[in-house]
């Protein structure tokens, strides 16, 4: 890695936690849990990662999930990720869990939780890295269900800044949240939603006008629509790109097709993310090395970049 790449000071914006969960943790934690996976070794798990769209990556990340059963599942998962994080310069994190993706298979709120924050308080106390979680409804679930999620989240408020919204987008369009992100901001909770990945510009409309979103996650499809692609510059609305997420799902063929060094040109304040580490090849200052081997990312774009990040923080 490159010495100037690693020592700029970057947030992440676009982090899963559950999709840090590494083969080796992941094998570590099924032996603790007694559970049985269908990969026979790490390398076996490695392999299947070829994924030809979002769906079959959401398909084994669920699968992947069910290792997490205990507090100090949870606290283990979040630690390794900040030891990451600590590693690259990464001194502000604002990271998604899906509690759905826990409580649907009878893992209390609580246990989820806990485990996630005091991971999150330990290393702002130990690491330096401060932090704002960010709680992501499953948007191929129904709203009623996200309405019991943050019911659920209620009395752990003040654990978390923000809802999200995540998991398949087609199909699922930011219009099917609008009333329980509504339900959220009249709590005093920011929100950000995934949109133009797989799913069209109008979702990005609709997750700025309807859920009134304070950042996109994703939006690289905003260039489809030059009308979007000046509001976007006009305010100065956030994008969360992940570019190797991007390439592993083929949302783009290739990284030289990436459009986030052109959309950073421009003006839209663009920023570079991870996503799903584990699953996509690299954390961010891989996802950086990406652009920089694949497009010609100069150090001041890349300095920009760090910097958009810092600036787009919720908190």
């Amino acid at each position: 890695m490159y010495d100037w790449l690693n020592a700029l000071p970057k947030a992440e914006l676009h982090l899963h936690l559950e999709g840090s969960l590494e083969p080796e943790l992941l094998f570590a934690l099924a032996e603790r849990n007694k559970i049985k996976l269908p990969w026979h070794d790490v390398e076996a798990l490695r392999g299947a990662y070829a994924f030809n769209n979002l769906q079959e990556f959401l398909d084994l990340y669920y699968q992947g999930a069910d290792v997490l059963r205990t507090e100090q599942d949870f606290y283990d998962l979040t630690w390794a990720y900040l030891q990451k994080c600590q590693a690259q310069n990464v001194v502000h994190t604002e990271p998604f869990f899906d509690p759905q993706t826990h409580t649907d298979r009878g893992i209390p709120f609580e246990v989820v939780l806990r485990g996630i924050k005091q991971a999150l308080v330990d290393g702002e106390k130990q690491l330096g890295i401060s932090h704002g979680l960010i709680l992501s409804f499953l948007r191929h679930l129904s709203e009623e269900q996200a309405f019991d999620t943050l019911e659920q989240a209620m009395p752990f408020r003040d654990a978390f800044v923000a809802v999200g919204l995540d998991s398949s987008e087609l199909g699922h369009p930011p219009s099917k949240f609008q009333r329980v992100f509504a339900k959220a901001r009249s709590e005093g909770l920011l929100t950000v939603a995934h949109a133009g990945e797989e799913g069209p510009p109008e979702y990005i409309w609709q997750a700025l006008d309807l859920l009134k979103v304070q950042r996109i996650d994703h939006g690289v499809r905003a260039s489809e629509d030059e009308r979007l692609m000046q509001r976007l510059i006009d305010e100065q609305i956030p994008l969360t790109v992940c570019p190797l997420s991007n390439i592993k799902l083929r949302v783009f063929d290739d990284m030289r097709r990436h459009n986030i060094l052109a959309m950073l040109e421009r003006g839209v304040k663009v920023t570079v993310n991870s996503d799903d580490p584990a699953y996509f090849g690299g954390y961010v200052n891989e996802n950086f090395a990406a652009l920089h081997e694949a497009l010609g990312m100069s150090e001041a774009q890349a300095r920009r970049l760090a910097q958009n990040s810092l600036e787009a923080r919720l908190v």
